[in-house]
Order: C-alpha cells, then sequence, then structure tokens
C-alpha cells in the first residue's frame, strides 16, 4: 500500500481517523495502541511475509537498548550496542546483499546453494532507525524505552515506516507519550499531505513516464537531445517522487500529533554538491555523518584519513541505496566530487558566479542520477555516449516529450525553486488584509484542488509508480 492510492485514501486512511480519534485525548495508551496496531497493518500490506522481520528489528532493538542503557555495566552496555549493530546489520545483508554477493562470487566460480531471497519493504529504512535508538541510548542521548510497545510504535510508525524520513527516537521520544493533537496542527498536516500527493501525482508521475520511456531504448540508438530530455526527467522524477513521499509522511504525522524533521531543503538550488547534499534525503546524510563519519574520526584526522573516512562513507551510502555495482560508482563518483570541492577546485568554484555554480551542480547529479538510473554500468557508458552525440536516431522524441508534457515541465520548474518560502516571507502571518487572507486560505484551497486532480489521475488509473520501494 502506498500514499497515492485509492486503498490508502479512501479506506485506511478514513478508518485509522475514525479509530483513533474516537478514544478520548486521556487516554494515549488506547490510541498509541491504535496506531501499532493500523502500522503493522499498512506495512503486511505490502507483503504479510515480511512482518515477522519487521518485528525481528523491533525485538532486537528493544533489547539491546535495554542493555545499553546507562546504569549497567559498561560489558553489558557493549554487547547491547554490538548486538544491535550485528544482528540489525546481518538482517539487513542477509535479505539485501546476499544474492549481489552469490552473483558475484559465481562470476569468479564460487556457486551458493541459496533459496530465493525477497527483500522486504523498507527494511534499509527501519534497520537504519532501529539502529539510531539504541545508539544514542548506549551514548545517554536518548531515555531507554521499557515499553515494548513503544519501541514497536517508533519503529513500525507507517508515516515514515516504508520510505522515511528516518526520525531519531530523540525527536519523537516526549511525543509518543505526551503528544498533543489540534485542529490547527490536523489542518497543517493534512495541507502538507496534500501538497505532497500532488507533487507525486502531477509532477513526479508526468516525468517517470518520459524517463521510462527514454530509459527503455538502447542508447546506441538514441539522439543525443533524447537522452539529455530523459536524464533530466529522471532527475525531476527522483526528487518529486521522494520529497512528495516525505512530505506526506511529515503530513502525516502532523495530524496525529508528531513533528518529524525536513527531509529535503530544495536540493536543486545548491552551488556546490557538498551544499547538495545537506539539502538532500537530510535524514540519510545526517544519519551517516553522526553513527559513521564522526565515530571514525570525521576531519579531525590527517587529510588521507579524511579522505578514507569519507570514501567508507559513500561506499556505504551507495550500496545502502542499492545492492547493484552501479550504486557502489554512484557512491564512488560522489566521493570524488566531495573531495575534490574540499581539497581541489572548492575555492575556485566559490569564486566563479553563482549561474556557473548552479551549472556545475546539476550537471553533476544528472549524471549521477544517469547511473542510478541504469540497470548496469554498460548501459550507463553507452548512456553517456550518447548524451555527448555518439548515439544515433533523430531528436523526434526528445520535442514530442518537450511538447506534450510543456505543463508539467514548467511546473516542475517552478516547484523545484523556493517560490513557496519566499512569497510566505512577504506575506503577513496575522492581519484582517488581503495578504493575510491569501497566506491564510490560499494553501488550503490549493490542496483540495491538488486533491481533486491527484484523485482523477488515480480513478483513471494512471501511472503511478514509486521508486524508493526498492529500497
Amino acid at each position: 500500500m502506498v500514499f497515492s492510492s485509492l486503498l490508502f485514501l479512501l479506506f485506511f486512511l478514513p478508518a485509522l481517523f475514525l479509530c483513533y480519534f474516537c478514544i478520548p485525548r486521556r487516554f494515549r495508551a488506547g490510541r498509541n495502541g491504535v496506531l501499532l496496531a493500523f502500522s503493522l497493518f499498512f506495512y503486511a500490506c505490502g507483503g504479510v511475509s515480511y512482518l515477522p522481520v519487521l518485528l525481528c528489528s523491533v525485538a532486537v532493538n528493544y533489547l539491546c537498548g535495554l542493555m545499553a542503557a546507562p546504569g549497567r555495566a559498561q560489558a553489558v552496555r557493549r554487547a547491547g550496542l554490538w548486538g544491535a549493530v550485528v544482528l540489525g546489520l546481518g538482517l539487513l545483508g542477509w535479505f539485501k546483499y546476499t544474492g549481489f554477493l552469490s552473483a558475484n562470487l559465481s562470476r569468479l566460480g564460487v556457486r551458493l546453494d541459496l533459496p530465493q531471497i525477497v527483500l522486504p519493504i523498507g527494511i534499509s529504512f527501519f534497520t537504519f532507525q532501529g539502529l539510531s535508538y539504541v545508539i544514542d541510548v548506549y551514548r545517554g542521548d536518548a531515555p531507554c524505552q521499557r515499553n515494548p510497545f513503544y519501541v514497536a510504535l517508533y519503529v513500525a510508525l507507517f508515516p515514515q515506516l516504508v520510505a522515511g524520513p528516518i526520525v531519531r527516537y530523540s525527536t519523537v521520544a516526549q511525543e509518543i507519550t505526551g503528544r498533543e493533537e489540534s485542529l490547527s496542527q490536523f489542518s497543517q498536516g493534512a495541507v502538507r499531505f496534500l501538497f505532497g500527493l500532488g507533487k507525486k501525482m502531477l509532477l513526479a508521475n508526468a516525468m517517470g513516464e518520459i524517463a521510462d520511456a527514454v530509459f527503455a531504448q538502447p542508447p546506441a540508438f538514441m539522439a543525443a537531445a533524447t537522452a539529455w530530455v530523459g536524464a533530466a526527467a529522471y532527475t525531476l522524477q527522483i526528487y518529486f517522487d521522494f520529497s512528495a513521499y516525505s512530505d506526506m509522511a511529515i503530513g502525516l504525522g502532523r495530524m496525529f500529533g508528531f513533528h518529524f524533521l525536513e527531509n529535503f531543503d530544495y536540493p536543486y538550488i545548491a552551488q556546490s554538491v557538498t551544499e547538495f547534499w545537506r539539502r538532500w534525503h537530510i535524514s540519510l546524510s545526517s544519519w551517516f555523518r553522526d553513527y559513521v563519519y564522526i565515530p571514525l574520526g570525521g576531519s579531525r584526522r590527517s587529510p588521507a584519513r579524511n579522505l578514507l573516512n569519507l570514501a567508507v562513507v559513500w561506499l556505504l551510502t551507495g550500496l545502502w541505496h542499492g545492492a547493484a555495482w552501479t550504486f557502489v560508482l554512484w557512491g564512488g563518483w560522489f566521493f570524488l566530487l566531495l573531495a575534490g570541492e574540499r581539497l581541489v577546485w572548492g575555492q575556485g568554484l566559490a569564486r566563479l558566479p553563482r549561474i556557473f555554480r548552479h551549472g556545475y551542480v546539476l550537471l553533476a547529479v544528472m549524471a549521477s542520477w544517469v547511473l542510478f538510473r541504469s540497470p548496469d554500468a554498460a548501459y550507463a557508458a553507452a548512456y553517456f555516449q550518447a548524451m555527448l552525440g555518439l548515439g544515433g536516431g533523430t531528436d523526434g522524441q526528445a520535442v514530442y516529450c518537450l511538447l506534450q508534457y510543456w505543463p508539467e515541465w514548467t511546473a516542475c520548474l517552478i516547484a523545484a525553486l523556493p517560490v513557496k518560502r519566499w512569497l510566505e516571507a512577504r506575506l503577513p502571518e496575522e492581519g484582517t488584509g488581503f495578504a493575510a487572507a491569501v497566506r491564510t486560505w490560499f494553501p488550503k484551497l490549493a490542496a483540495l484542488a491538488l486533491l481533486t486532480l491527484s484523485y482523477v489521475k488515480l480513478a483513471s488509473g494512471s501511472f503511478n509508480p514509486f521508486i524508493y520501494f526498492q529500497f
């Protein structure tokens, strides 16, 4: 089940609202029980066989959290910490990387007799979320939760369960037991959710149709203009698809009184690749920074060790996204760019005019998405050749994609810029004038319009993939 589906919008969500808000606010445990039950049901809809994996992850992190809590013997605390790391990453490794390892070993003549392994939905997200809980408890940055149902609610909470954002326990610890829902928060959350839904249905899906049509072709017979249009379409699709899901997750959380941190901050306006990663998938980049990069020594060690730490982080970041060599190369590409900005061309880049810095980031990121989208390295290499004009074919498809989808292209370019933030800064938050009325009512009316258009798209059975399910 995905948020952008009629099953979720017409059945799951209304049933949850009814069961949840019918329980008086003072019965917090009852509301949490409803939320946990619906969250487990939500996950089971993606495959009942995956549910034991999620519950196993919850149990491991709960027990290891108890062991890692301050006040216990240091040996017990370390056992709890490393137990969570080994068992959590072991579970992730078995389901996500065993097939990749087996395939590569078979090329070397080593054959492993393995059963068919199906990747559980969202395992990369809930594994990292559970690990952050145990690590923070060990460090003393978060309280140890002795109620197993509350740990389960934290790990399995349905808004962020399948595709993030990766929520730290310290962010929601007090809200699990003592949050306050209100009509104002519900309204804000609903608007945020509907804007995300519209972003997904009207922008991401349109760009996805173009990207799928282009990337389905052999690059050897692809004109340069077509290759660039396909790369640009996928660049916009992956941003609007993933950020839309984060918007919907944050909005849903707000409806129930949770305040998740932002996951995207207009990354395509970045002036360096370093800045891009401060704006893109913030919860993941901060996770690797706090739990891998800094513990390895960060930038406090020698330049050589600093580079090694950075390489380790980006190797793991690439593998986190997928068990394929294209993801390893994708991580390596960003390692080279970030290392280059830090040691070679960063100062020179900062002196360039803004438009050149922006163009550099867009080209670098677009190239990364070609790697990310390609089924293998050979296809990616051929696609890059097509972008350089070394393929074949004509530009007719590129012209068609630009003309047929020009409203969506225009809307994507506007939505990728902080136009909303710029307008909000110039409209008063309070008052009785026209500007205040616009600030108050326009988002709500726009959200209703987006709901209507999204429903029409859903009812017509239009193209509606979700990229990040694979992670």
